[in-house]
């Protein structure tokens, strides 16, 4: 299978995990030897401000911006999803044209100040994770739709519509899918 980063994970409404249940991922490495993904829609009872006033980054405008679970893996570790800039930052992986994902704290103090800060992002605490082979297997027993990730859904949509908003991307009605596929 080809890398599948870049592209988001659309939870079937089957799905009753407790995580990914319901859950919109994006998918930001992929490799034979596994995957690591973000859930981008499943808000936290946490601000970016709570956030960036525990870690003492100081912070020059009311913020308001919900901090996102990512998943079950390290959920005290923090992800920075964000536009692309000509500004650089410490740790930045490129996932897409327009998205990339940075974890480190020179982010974080930028995030403080609306002036040095991404034109758009969302922080998300843990991560989820697939071991060789597991996503595929899971794909292929239809937990997930694949979408090719969209900065407008990731950045713009609000969290509870983002869902839909990917199924629309790719024609779905997801109240119209069943749990089983026909094999030929």
């Amino acid at each position: 299978m080809e890398s599948l980063k870049n592209q988001f994970l659309l939870a079937m409404p089957h799905m009753n995990d407790p995580w990914f249940g319901g859950s919109l991922c994006l998918i930001c490495e992929h490799s034979p030897e596994g995957a690591m993904g973000l859930i981008i829609n499943k808000p936290l009872d946490l601000s970016l401000k709570d956030v960036l006033q525990d870690l003492k980054v100081p912070v020059n405008y009311d913020m308001i911006e919900p901090v996102f679970s990512g998943g079950p893996v390290s959920p005290e570790q923090g992800f920075i999803l964000h536009s692309v800039e000509d500004k650089q930052w410490h740790s930045t992986l490129i996932i897409g044209e327009e998205i990339c994902l940075t974890t480190s704290k020179d982010l974080l103090i930028s995030l403080g100040n609306t002036e040095a800060a991404p034109t758009q992002s969302m922080v998300i605490l843990g991560y989820s994770g697939w071991s060789a082979g597991q996503l595929e297997f899971e794909i292929a027993r239809n937990d997930w739709l694949l979408v090719e990730a969209d900065a407008d859904i990731l950045f713009k949509v609000p969290h509870e519509k983002k869902i839909k908003a990917a199924a629309d991307k790719i024609g779905i009605d997801l109240s119209l899918l069943i749990q089983d596929a026909g094999h030929a």
